[in-house]
């Protein structure tokens, strides 16, 4: 009868089908959890490229000595301030 040669072929489109299934939801949990891991690039958290070329110039404002400490530190307070 056919129906005995249909088992086999059941049985392994089952056992496929599951281990196809498992196989996705595990590669989702691990996409998951990298980007849990990895912060979001259109989040805020990070800085501009023009926050940073601010910043390096502040730098070089202060080494060159026309900013003291204290005032590098308000401007630097004022624009991480400002991008997050």
């Amino acid at each position: 009868m056919p129906l005995g040669r249909r088992r086999p072929l059941l049985r392994a489109a089952m056992v496929g089908g599951g281990a196809y299934a498992a196989g996705k939801h595990r590669e989702r949990s691990q996409e998951a959890a990298q980007q849990e891991q990895q912060p979001a690039s259109g989040s805020g958290g990070g800085l501009s490229d023009a926050d940073v070329s601010q910043l390096q110039k502040l730098g070089e404002l202060r080494d060159q000595g026309i900013l003291t400490p204290a005032e590098f530190e308000a401007q630097k307070q004022a624009l991480l301030g400002g991008a997050r």
